[in-house]
Protein backbone atom coordinates (compact mmCIF):
# COMPACT_ATOMS: atom_id res chain seq x y z
CA UNK A 1 0.00 0.00 0.00
CA UNK A 2 1.30 3.34 -0.74
CA UNK A 3 2.43 5.39 1.96
CA UNK A 4 -0.27 8.62 1.77
CA UNK A 5 -3.98 8.18 1.10
CA UNK A 6 -6.79 11.11 1.11
CA UNK A 7 -9.96 9.88 2.41
CA UNK A 8 -13.70 11.05 1.16
CA UNK A 9 -17.03 11.00 2.07
CA UNK A 10 -17.58 9.56 -1.79
CA UNK A 11 -15.60 8.99 -4.33
CA UNK A 12 -17.97 11.18 -6.56
CA UNK A 13 -16.62 14.13 -4.01
CA UNK A 14 -13.22 14.07 -6.19
CA UNK A 15 -15.17 13.87 -9.48
CA UNK A 16 -13.25 16.72 -10.49
CA UNK A 17 -9.62 16.10 -9.78
CA UNK A 18 -8.01 13.61 -11.16
CA UNK A 19 -8.42 9.97 -10.38
CA UNK A 20 -6.09 8.34 -8.09
CA UNK A 21 -6.06 4.63 -5.98
CA UNK A 22 -4.91 6.77 -3.46
CA UNK A 23 -8.41 8.02 -2.89
CA UNK A 24 -10.09 5.90 -0.10
CA UNK A 25 -14.19 6.48 1.56
CA UNK A 26 -14.63 7.19 4.63
CA UNK A 27 -16.33 3.65 5.12
CA UNK A 28 -13.48 1.61 3.84
CA UNK A 29 -11.12 3.43 5.72
CA UNK A 30 -13.15 2.75 9.34
CA UNK A 31 -13.68 -0.70 8.19
CA UNK A 32 -11.22 -2.39 6.01
CA UNK A 33 -9.14 -4.07 8.11
CA UNK A 34 -5.93 -3.57 5.26
CA UNK A 35 -6.25 -0.39 6.87
CA UNK A 36 -5.97 -1.21 10.42
CA UNK A 37 -2.87 -3.24 10.20
CA UNK A 38 -0.89 -1.17 8.12
CA UNK A 39 1.09 0.77 10.77
CA UNK A 40 2.97 3.17 8.36
CA UNK A 41 0.54 5.24 6.85
CA UNK A 42 -0.24 9.35 6.07
CA UNK A 43 -3.68 10.06 6.09
CA UNK A 44 -5.43 13.52 5.02
CA UNK A 45 -8.98 13.71 5.93
CA UNK A 46 -11.08 15.51 3.60
CA UNK A 47 -14.13 14.63 5.03
CA UNK A 48 -17.00 17.35 5.10
CA UNK A 49 -18.64 15.96 7.95
CA UNK A 50 -15.84 16.22 11.01
CA UNK A 51 -17.90 17.67 13.80
CA UNK A 52 -18.13 15.33 16.92
CA UNK A 53 -19.01 11.41 16.19
CA UNK A 54 -19.29 12.04 12.72
CA UNK A 55 -17.30 9.94 10.17
CA UNK A 56 -14.70 12.56 10.01
CA UNK A 57 -14.05 12.71 13.43
CA UNK A 58 -13.99 9.15 13.87
CA UNK A 59 -11.79 9.04 10.46
CA UNK A 60 -8.74 11.36 13.06
CA UNK A 61 -9.85 9.01 16.08
CA UNK A 62 -9.20 6.19 14.50
CA UNK A 63 -6.36 7.34 12.47
CA UNK A 64 -4.40 8.06 15.58
CA UNK A 65 -5.51 4.83 17.39
CA UNK A 66 -3.81 3.17 14.11
CA UNK A 67 -0.73 5.18 14.77
CA UNK A 68 -1.41 6.92 11.35
CA UNK A 69 -0.34 10.19 10.71
CA UNK A 70 -3.38 12.17 9.86
CA UNK A 71 -4.56 15.62 9.38
CA UNK A 72 -6.65 17.16 10.80
CA UNK A 73 -5.73 15.53 14.21
CA UNK A 74 -8.44 15.16 16.67
CA UNK A 75 -7.50 17.23 19.12
CA UNK A 76 -7.06 20.06 16.61
CA UNK A 77 -11.15 19.40 15.05
CA UNK A 78 -12.05 19.30 19.02
CA UNK A 79 -10.81 22.78 19.36
CA UNK A 80 -12.01 24.44 16.06
CA UNK A 81 -15.18 23.58 17.76
CA UNK A 82 -14.82 25.61 20.42
CA UNK A 83 -14.58 28.83 20.42
CA UNK A 84 -13.30 30.37 23.05
CA UNK A 85 -10.68 28.25 23.01
CA UNK A 86 -9.47 28.98 19.63
CA UNK A 87 -9.90 32.99 19.63
CA UNK A 88 -7.80 33.08 22.53
CA UNK A 89 -5.00 31.64 20.69
CA UNK A 90 -5.29 33.67 17.68
CA UNK A 91 -4.52 36.41 20.27
CA UNK A 92 -0.99 35.47 19.76
CA UNK A 93 -1.51 36.88 15.58
CA UNK A 94 -2.98 40.40 17.17
CA UNK A 95 0.38 41.74 15.10
CA UNK A 96 -0.12 40.23 11.62
CA UNK A 97 -4.12 40.97 12.32
CA UNK A 98 -3.28 44.73 12.47
CA UNK A 99 -0.24 44.48 9.30
CA UNK A 100 -3.59 43.37 7.36
CA UNK A 101 -5.73 45.21 9.15
CA UNK A 102 -3.94 48.38 7.73
CA UNK A 103 -3.90 46.96 3.69
CA UNK A 104 -7.24 47.04 4.20
CA UNK A 105 -7.80 50.27 5.79
CA UNK A 106 -5.18 51.98 2.72
CA UNK A 107 -7.09 49.99 0.15
CA UNK A 108 -10.36 51.71 1.43
CA UNK A 109 -11.94 48.54 1.26
CA UNK A 110 -16.12 49.16 2.22
CA UNK A 111 -16.53 45.81 3.73
CA UNK A 112 -17.49 45.55 7.23
CA UNK A 113 -17.15 41.43 7.04
CA UNK A 114 -14.51 39.75 4.93
CA UNK A 115 -14.36 35.58 4.29
CA UNK A 116 -11.39 33.87 3.15
CA UNK A 117 -9.98 30.52 2.81
CA UNK A 118 -7.10 28.68 4.02
CA UNK A 119 -6.18 25.48 1.48
CA UNK A 120 -3.24 23.62 2.92
CA UNK A 121 -1.32 27.22 4.68
CA UNK A 122 -2.78 29.02 1.01
CA UNK A 123 -4.47 31.58 0.60
CA UNK A 124 -6.09 33.07 -2.98
CA UNK A 125 -5.36 36.58 -2.25
CA UNK A 126 -1.82 37.33 -1.00
CA UNK A 127 -2.87 39.84 1.69
CA UNK A 128 -4.06 37.21 3.38
CA UNK A 129 -1.01 34.69 2.76
CA UNK A 130 1.00 35.68 6.49
CA UNK A 131 -2.50 35.24 8.73
CA UNK A 132 -3.46 32.16 6.90
CA UNK A 133 -0.02 30.43 6.70
CA UNK A 134 -0.23 31.11 11.00
CA UNK A 135 -3.60 30.40 11.61
CA UNK A 136 -3.04 26.72 9.31
CA UNK A 137 0.51 26.57 11.95
CA UNK A 138 -1.97 26.55 15.03
CA UNK A 139 -4.87 24.29 13.69
CA UNK A 140 -3.57 21.99 10.76
CA UNK A 141 -6.86 21.19 8.69
CA UNK A 142 -6.65 21.03 4.86
CA UNK A 143 -9.13 23.78 4.40
CA UNK A 144 -10.06 26.06 6.57
CA UNK A 145 -12.50 29.41 6.46
CA UNK A 146 -11.61 32.50 8.63
CA UNK A 147 -13.82 35.22 9.32
CA UNK A 148 -12.70 38.82 9.77
CA UNK A 149 -15.02 41.48 10.92
CA UNK A 150 -14.19 45.56 11.25
CA UNK A 151 -14.77 46.05 14.91
CA UNK A 152 -14.22 49.91 16.46
CA UNK A 153 -11.06 49.03 17.67
CA UNK A 154 -9.79 47.20 14.15
CA UNK A 155 -10.14 44.86 12.36
CA UNK A 156 -10.81 41.22 14.55
CA UNK A 157 -11.15 37.17 13.99
CA UNK A 158 -14.68 36.26 14.26
CA UNK A 159 -14.55 33.16 13.39
CA UNK A 160 -12.28 29.75 12.19
CA UNK A 161 -13.87 26.78 10.49
CA UNK A 162 -12.77 23.59 9.43
CA UNK A 163 -14.33 22.66 5.92
CA UNK A 164 -14.40 19.60 3.53
CA UNK A 165 -14.31 19.27 -0.13
CA UNK A 166 -18.03 20.07 -0.92
CA UNK A 167 -17.72 23.78 0.90
CA UNK A 168 -15.47 24.35 -2.56
CA UNK A 169 -17.19 26.74 -5.17
CA UNK A 170 -16.35 25.69 -8.59
CA UNK A 171 -13.62 28.24 -9.11
CA UNK A 172 -11.96 27.33 -6.30
CA UNK A 173 -11.11 24.10 -7.21
CA UNK A 174 -7.81 24.09 -9.40
CA UNK A 175 -6.56 26.38 -5.94
CA UNK A 176 -7.00 23.78 -3.48
CA UNK A 177 -4.97 21.41 -5.91
CA UNK A 178 -2.19 22.84 -6.41
CA UNK A 179 -2.35 23.64 -2.64
CA UNK A 180 -2.96 19.91 -2.08
CA UNK A 181 -0.33 19.16 -4.67
CA UNK A 182 2.26 21.34 -3.50
CA UNK A 183 1.85 20.21 0.59
CA UNK A 184 1.88 16.36 -0.32
CA UNK A 185 4.62 16.30 -2.83
CA UNK A 186 7.40 14.63 -0.71
CA UNK A 187 4.48 12.20 0.30
CA UNK A 188 3.42 11.36 -3.24
CA UNK A 189 6.63 11.21 -4.53
CA UNK A 190 8.83 10.05 -1.24
CA UNK A 191 12.87 9.52 -2.65
CA UNK A 192 13.34 6.27 -3.27
CA UNK A 193 15.98 6.03 -0.16
CA UNK A 194 13.05 7.13 2.39
CA UNK A 195 11.28 4.22 1.57
CA UNK A 196 13.97 2.01 2.87
CA UNK A 197 13.73 3.55 6.21
CA UNK A 198 11.41 2.72 9.00
CA UNK A 199 10.83 6.08 10.94
CA UNK A 200 11.70 9.68 10.02
CA UNK A 201 13.59 12.12 11.94
CA UNK A 202 13.82 16.18 11.48
CA UNK A 203 16.47 18.07 12.26
CA UNK A 204 15.57 21.80 12.75
CA UNK A 205 17.98 23.70 11.87
CA UNK A 206 19.23 28.22 11.51
CA UNK A 207 20.99 28.54 8.10
CA UNK A 208 21.79 31.65 9.23
CA UNK A 209 22.34 31.51 12.93
CA UNK A 210 25.69 32.61 13.64
CA UNK A 211 26.32 30.42 17.17
CA UNK A 212 24.41 27.25 16.03
CA UNK A 213 24.42 24.44 18.58
CA UNK A 214 25.93 22.13 15.59
CA UNK A 215 28.34 22.99 12.85
CA UNK A 216 27.40 21.72 9.35
CA UNK A 217 30.52 18.91 9.63
CA UNK A 218 28.24 17.64 13.31
CA UNK A 219 25.14 17.72 11.24
CA UNK A 220 26.63 15.76 8.35
CA UNK A 221 27.68 13.01 11.13
CA UNK A 222 24.05 12.97 12.60
CA UNK A 223 22.87 12.30 9.46
CA UNK A 224 25.11 9.72 8.46
CA UNK A 225 24.33 8.22 11.91
CA UNK A 226 20.37 7.93 11.28
CA UNK A 227 21.03 6.07 8.06
CA UNK A 228 23.52 3.95 9.59
CA UNK A 229 20.86 3.06 12.29
CA UNK A 230 17.60 2.87 9.83
CA UNK A 231 16.12 6.56 10.01
CA UNK A 232 15.09 8.90 7.84
CA UNK A 233 17.06 12.31 8.32
CA UNK A 234 16.19 15.33 6.57
CA UNK A 235 17.07 19.15 7.53
CA UNK A 236 14.06 21.78 7.93
CA UNK A 237 13.99 24.98 9.20
CA UNK A 238 11.10 27.26 11.10
CA UNK A 239 9.42 28.12 7.77
CA UNK A 240 8.52 23.92 7.64
CA UNK A 241 6.58 23.81 11.01
CA UNK A 242 3.53 22.75 8.80
CA UNK A 243 5.68 19.33 7.61
CA UNK A 244 6.44 18.47 11.59
CA UNK A 245 3.79 16.21 11.32
CA UNK A 246 5.36 13.96 8.94
CA UNK A 247 8.18 12.99 11.32
CA UNK A 248 8.23 10.26 14.03
CA UNK A 249 11.46 12.30 15.86
CA UNK A 250 12.43 16.60 15.59
CA UNK A 251 16.00 17.28 17.16
CA UNK A 252 16.19 20.98 17.55
CA UNK A 253 19.70 22.28 16.24
CA UNK A 254 19.18 26.22 16.39
CA UNK A 255 19.23 28.22 19.65
CA UNK A 256 16.24 27.37 22.06
CA UNK A 257 13.69 30.16 23.38
CA UNK A 258 10.36 30.28 24.41
CA UNK A 259 10.13 33.22 21.91
CA UNK A 260 11.13 32.13 18.89
CA UNK A 261 9.30 28.67 16.87
CA UNK A 262 12.04 26.35 18.88
CA UNK A 263 9.14 26.07 21.64
CA UNK A 264 6.33 26.15 19.65
CA UNK A 265 7.45 23.58 17.25
CA UNK A 266 8.26 21.28 20.39
CA UNK A 267 5.31 21.66 21.60
CA UNK A 268 3.46 20.64 18.74
CA UNK A 269 6.08 17.68 18.44
CA UNK A 270 4.80 16.36 22.07
CA UNK A 271 1.29 17.27 22.04
CA UNK A 272 1.72 14.62 18.54
CA UNK A 273 3.40 11.79 20.13
CA UNK A 274 6.52 13.08 18.29
CA UNK A 275 9.70 12.03 19.84
CA UNK A 276 12.03 15.16 20.69
CA UNK A 277 14.49 16.67 21.75
CA UNK A 278 14.48 19.34 23.54
CA UNK A 279 11.00 18.98 25.20
CA UNK A 280 8.56 22.31 25.94
CA UNK A 281 9.32 21.52 29.50
CA UNK A 282 13.49 20.98 29.37
CA UNK A 283 13.20 24.43 27.24
CA UNK A 284 11.28 26.50 29.53
CA UNK A 285 13.61 25.22 32.74
CA UNK A 286 16.51 25.66 31.10
CA UNK A 287 16.44 28.93 29.60
CA UNK A 288 15.48 30.36 32.57
CA UNK A 289 18.01 30.86 35.11
CA UNK A 290 16.44 31.45 38.05
CA UNK A 291 14.32 28.54 37.60
CA UNK A 292 17.05 26.46 37.46
CA UNK A 293 19.01 28.33 40.46
CA UNK A 294 15.80 27.53 42.74
CA UNK A 295 15.75 24.41 41.33
CA UNK A 296 19.08 23.11 42.61
CA UNK A 297 19.00 24.77 45.71
CA UNK A 298 15.88 22.74 46.47
CA UNK A 299 17.62 19.23 45.56
CA UNK A 300 20.55 19.87 47.49
CA UNK A 301 23.06 20.85 44.31
CA UNK A 302 25.45 23.62 44.87
CA UNK A 303 25.45 26.75 42.24
CA UNK A 304 27.01 29.62 42.45
CA UNK A 305 26.23 31.36 45.37
CA UNK A 306 23.75 34.35 44.54
CA UNK A 307 20.64 35.30 44.49
CA UNK A 308 17.73 37.16 42.80
CA UNK A 309 16.43 40.78 43.08
CA UNK A 310 13.52 42.90 41.95
CA UNK A 311 15.42 46.31 42.90
CA UNK A 312 17.99 48.37 42.37
CA UNK A 313 17.61 50.16 45.37
CA UNK A 314 20.63 51.13 47.74
CA UNK A 315 20.36 48.88 50.37
CA UNK A 316 19.38 46.13 48.01
CA UNK A 317 22.91 46.67 46.23
CA UNK A 318 24.60 47.35 49.76
CA UNK A 319 23.34 43.37 50.69
CA UNK A 320 24.39 41.97 47.90
CA UNK A 321 27.92 43.50 47.82
CA UNK A 322 28.13 42.55 51.40
CA UNK A 323 27.22 39.40 51.03
CA UNK A 324 28.93 38.09 47.66
CA UNK A 325 31.21 40.90 47.31
CA UNK A 326 33.02 42.67 44.29
CA UNK A 327 32.93 41.98 41.54
CA UNK A 328 29.49 41.37 41.38
CA UNK A 329 28.35 38.90 38.07
CA UNK A 330 24.42 40.29 36.94
CA UNK A 331 22.45 37.93 35.06
CA UNK A 332 19.45 38.25 32.74
CA UNK A 333 17.21 35.23 32.90
CA UNK A 334 16.83 33.91 29.69
CA UNK A 335 20.13 34.97 28.32
CA UNK A 336 22.36 32.33 26.14
CA UNK A 337 25.42 32.07 25.38
CA UNK A 338 26.35 34.33 28.01
CA UNK A 339 24.74 37.35 26.55
CA UNK A 340 22.50 39.12 29.29
CA UNK A 341 25.70 38.55 31.44
CA UNK A 342 27.50 41.41 33.02
CA UNK A 343 30.24 41.82 35.63
CA UNK A 344 30.07 45.04 37.93
CA UNK A 345 33.42 45.78 39.56
CA UNK A 346 31.43 48.57 41.73
CA UNK A 347 28.44 49.47 43.79
CA UNK A 348 27.21 52.05 40.86
CA UNK A 349 28.22 49.81 37.90
CA UNK A 350 26.19 47.17 39.58
CA UNK A 351 23.04 49.83 40.35
CA UNK A 352 23.47 50.45 36.73
CA UNK A 353 23.33 47.36 35.41
CA UNK A 354 20.93 45.92 37.54
CA UNK A 355 18.71 48.51 37.08
CA UNK A 356 18.87 48.20 33.10
CA UNK A 357 18.17 44.49 33.10
CA UNK A 358 15.15 45.31 35.27
CA UNK A 359 13.64 47.08 32.09
CA UNK A 360 13.17 43.76 30.62
CA UNK A 361 12.72 40.83 33.46
CA UNK A 362 11.31 41.68 36.73
CA UNK A 363 13.48 39.38 38.33
CA UNK A 364 17.65 39.32 37.99
CA UNK A 365 20.34 37.38 39.11
CA UNK A 366 22.99 38.49 41.48
CA UNK A 367 25.83 35.91 41.98
CA UNK A 368 29.36 36.29 43.52
CA UNK A 369 32.03 36.24 40.74
CA UNK A 370 34.11 33.11 40.93
CA UNK A 371 36.88 32.93 38.03
CA UNK A 372 38.17 29.82 37.14
CA UNK A 373 41.02 29.58 33.98
CA UNK A 374 38.12 27.14 32.74
CA UNK A 375 34.26 26.04 32.78
CA UNK A 376 33.87 22.03 32.40
CA UNK A 377 31.09 21.12 30.17
CA UNK A 378 29.42 17.82 31.21
CA UNK A 379 26.93 16.45 28.10
CA UNK A 380 23.98 14.47 29.86
CA UNK A 381 22.02 12.43 27.95
CA UNK A 382 19.50 9.79 28.93
CA UNK A 383 20.46 10.88 32.91
CA UNK A 384 23.92 9.37 31.89
CA UNK A 385 26.86 11.23 30.73
CA UNK A 386 26.95 11.56 26.89
CA UNK A 387 30.74 13.79 26.87
CA UNK A 388 32.83 15.85 28.99
CA UNK A 389 35.07 19.64 27.72
CA UNK A 390 36.94 21.83 29.16
CA UNK A 391 35.90 25.45 27.97
CA UNK A 392 38.54 28.13 28.53
CA UNK A 393 37.84 31.74 29.04
CA UNK A 394 38.62 34.04 26.39
CA UNK A 395 42.09 35.52 26.33
CA UNK A 396 41.81 38.68 27.92
CA UNK A 397 38.38 37.89 29.25
CA UNK A 398 36.31 36.56 32.26
CA UNK A 399 33.75 34.64 30.38
CA UNK A 400 34.16 31.76 27.54
CA UNK A 401 32.70 34.14 24.97
CA UNK A 402 33.83 37.78 24.19
CA UNK A 403 31.17 39.32 22.98
CA UNK A 404 32.66 42.66 22.29
CA UNK A 405 34.85 40.85 19.80
CA UNK A 406 34.44 39.99 16.67
CA UNK A 407 32.58 36.40 16.50
CA UNK A 408 34.58 35.31 13.76
CA UNK A 409 37.87 35.94 15.50
CA UNK A 410 40.15 33.73 17.57
CA UNK A 411 39.55 36.24 20.80
CA UNK A 412 35.70 35.69 20.36
CA UNK A 413 36.08 32.52 22.54
CA UNK A 414 38.47 30.33 24.44
CA UNK A 415 40.09 26.89 23.79
CA UNK A 416 39.14 23.33 24.80
CA UNK A 417 40.09 20.29 25.77
CA UNK A 418 37.58 17.03 25.68
CA UNK A 419 38.13 13.89 27.97
CA UNK A 420 36.54 10.62 28.25
CA UNK A 421 33.83 10.90 30.93
CA UNK A 422 35.32 8.35 32.93
CA UNK A 423 38.61 10.62 33.50
CA UNK A 424 36.90 13.44 34.82
CA UNK A 425 36.90 14.49 38.65
CA UNK A 426 33.80 12.39 40.28
CA UNK A 427 32.33 14.95 41.93
CA UNK A 428 31.99 17.42 38.78
CA UNK A 429 30.39 14.05 36.83
CA UNK A 430 28.02 13.58 39.48
CA UNK A 431 26.52 17.02 40.41
CA UNK A 432 26.23 17.52 36.58
CA UNK A 433 24.30 14.15 36.30
CA UNK A 434 22.14 14.86 39.26
CA UNK A 435 21.46 18.42 37.86
CA UNK A 436 20.61 17.08 34.66
CA UNK A 437 18.24 14.36 35.18
CA UNK A 438 16.05 16.83 37.89
CA UNK A 439 15.24 18.64 34.78
CA UNK A 440 14.43 15.45 32.37
CA UNK A 441 15.86 12.40 30.73
CA UNK A 442 16.85 14.01 27.38
CA UNK A 443 19.96 15.56 25.97
CA UNK A 444 21.65 18.51 28.27
CA UNK A 445 24.83 20.38 28.50
CA UNK A 446 25.87 21.38 32.53
CA UNK A 447 28.58 24.05 33.11
CA UNK A 448 29.96 23.61 36.10
CA UNK A 449 33.20 25.31 37.80
CA UNK A 450 35.81 23.81 40.35
CA UNK A 451 37.24 26.20 42.33
CA UNK A 452 41.11 25.45 44.13
CA UNK A 453 39.44 23.85 47.32
CA UNK A 454 37.66 20.93 45.06
CA UNK A 455 34.04 22.62 45.56
CA UNK A 456 31.95 22.12 42.47
CA UNK A 457 29.55 24.14 41.36
CA UNK A 458 26.60 24.53 38.76
CA UNK A 459 26.95 27.33 36.60
CA UNK A 460 24.12 26.49 34.03
CA UNK A 461 22.17 23.60 32.56
CA UNK A 462 22.02 24.08 28.64
CA UNK A 463 18.72 22.12 27.56
CA UNK A 464 20.40 22.41 23.95
CA UNK A 465 23.89 22.27 24.45
CA UNK A 466 27.27 22.48 21.73
CA UNK A 467 27.99 19.31 19.58
CA UNK A 468 30.46 20.40 16.97
CA UNK A 469 32.58 18.06 14.86
CA UNK A 470 36.00 18.02 16.03
CA UNK A 471 34.95 19.15 19.89
CA UNK A 472 32.29 17.30 22.33
CA UNK A 473 32.60 14.54 19.65
CA UNK A 474 36.75 14.16 19.91
CA UNK A 475 36.82 11.36 22.29
CA UNK A 476 33.42 9.13 21.04
CA UNK A 477 33.72 10.15 17.78
CA UNK A 478 30.65 8.54 15.47
CA UNK A 479 29.54 6.53 18.62
CA UNK A 480 28.21 10.07 20.14
CA UNK A 481 26.19 10.55 16.88
CA UNK A 482 25.01 6.90 17.45
CA UNK A 483 23.93 7.32 20.94
CA UNK A 484 21.68 10.12 20.21
CA UNK A 485 19.85 8.24 17.65
CA UNK A 486 19.84 5.38 19.61
CA UNK A 487 17.28 7.67 22.02
CA UNK A 488 15.58 8.73 19.38
CA UNK A 489 15.02 5.20 18.35
CA UNK A 490 13.69 3.74 21.31
CA UNK A 491 11.18 7.16 22.21
CA UNK A 492 9.94 6.48 18.80
CA UNK A 493 8.87 2.74 19.81
CA UNK A 494 7.59 4.01 23.28
CA UNK A 495 5.12 6.22 22.19
CA UNK A 496 3.92 4.11 18.90
CA UNK A 497 3.50 1.60 22.07
CA UNK A 498 6.00 -1.11 20.11
CA UNK A 499 8.06 -0.97 23.05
Amino acid sequence: MDNLIVVVDNIKDWRPYFPSDQIVPVQRYLFDRTFQENRNLRVINLCNKNSYLKHGYYCSMLAEARNHRVIPKLKTLNDLSKKKIYLQDLEDFREIIERLGQKLDKKGTSEEQIRFKIHFSKTVEKRFEELGRKIFEYYPCPILEVELAHKDDGWKILAVEQLGLRDLAESEEDFFADSLDKYSAKLWRLPKNRKLYQYDMAVLVDPDEEQAPSDEAALKKFKAACERNGLYCEMITSKDISKLYEFDALFIRRTTSIRNSTYRMAKIAESEGIAVIDDPSSILKCTNKIFISNMLDRIGVPSIPGEFVSDAKEETVDHLIVEYGLPLVIKIPDGSFSVGVKKAADKEEAKQVISDFLKKSDLVLVQKFLYTDYDWRVGVLDKKALFACQYFMSENHWQIYNHEKDKQSEEFSGNFKTYPVDEIPQKVLNVAVKAASRVGNGLYGVDLKEDREGNVYVVEINDNPNIDSGIEDLVLGDELYDRLVHWFIREIKIKKGVL
